[in-house]
């Protein structure tokens, strides 16, 4: 029986090649790796401290240290790839969330410095920018301080894109992320600023798929771990999105 949070057969047989410790693979072989992906899994949606895991995960300790370093590895992140092979690229969407950070994520040495903690209306925010295909799925994230400009991480996001148009809302309204559009043979879906001497016309009815985005987001947020961040290192942070945005794409 699949217990709340957890992974089902049909999402566990699409990643369980991709996890360290499978047989085949040099050095240890990992313990049960669908058990702890399903702790983490209750830690991302539950919100709760670590240390509160239920006991049938395991030791808390012994799955939180194991997390960080498949974080470091870049196993979430690889997961997370793998499922994206196949996006739905008529058209690309830009959109950002803040997220406030508990205080927590602001101890322990260096601080905020280097860790996308920022100071904003909010407090302590992290800003998680996003890269969506035409159904609303992550395709790309970058962390930044709360108080960056949605513009800032535009052009990262949209590096070697090939898509037949980008929806985005006025706040991407710029001449440098129109020239990027159109040099990648794409039509720009973004309202002008009120700002322009002269209006830059939209197609308004695609720009209605913009809520695809939104309610991705909206999904994101089910996760409590992420709707407000804990975790002290922008790794880990960033870890937690993978997984999260990879059982988005599982559904």
């Amino acid at each position: 029986m699949v217990k709340r949070y957890e992974l089902s057969d049909a999402q566990w047989r699409r990643i369980e090649h991709l996890l360290p410790g499978k047989p085949g693979d040099p050095g240890r072989r990992g313990r049960d790796n669908r058990l702890f992906v399903n702790g983490v899994l209750w830690v991302l949606r539950s919100g709760a401290r670590w240390s509160d895991l239920p006991e049938r995960y395991g030791k808390w300790k012994s799955v939180h240290k194991r997390f960080t370093r498949w974080a470091q590895a870049g196993v979430w992140e690889r997961v997370f790839e793998s499922l994206t092979g196949d996006p739905d690229n008529q058209y690309l969407m830009l959109d950002t969330t803040l997220i406030r950070a508990h205080q927590q994520a602001a101890t322990g040495k260096g601080g905020t410095k280097n860790q996308a903690l920022g100071r904003s209306r909010g407090g302590l925010t992290t800003k998680i920018h996003v890269l969506a295909d035409a159904q609303g799925r992550p395709l790309r994230f970058i962390l930044t301080g709360g108080e960056a400009h949605d513009l800032t991480t535009a052009q990262e996001l949209l590096k070697g894109i090939e898509t037949g148009g980008v929806i985005a809302d006025r706040a991407y309204d710029s001449n440098a992320v129109r020239d990027l559009i159109a040099a990648a043979g794409a039509e720009a879906i973004i309202p002008s600023k009120r700002s322009r001497n002269i209006i830059i016309p939209h197609d308004k009815l695609a720009y209605r798929l913009r809520n695809r985005i939104e309610r991705f987001i909206n999904k994101l947020k089910h996760f409590r771990h992420i709707a407000t961040r804990y975790d002290r290192r922008a790794i880990h942070f960033l870890a937690c999105l993978h997984l999260a945005s990879a059982m988005i794409w599982m559904r």
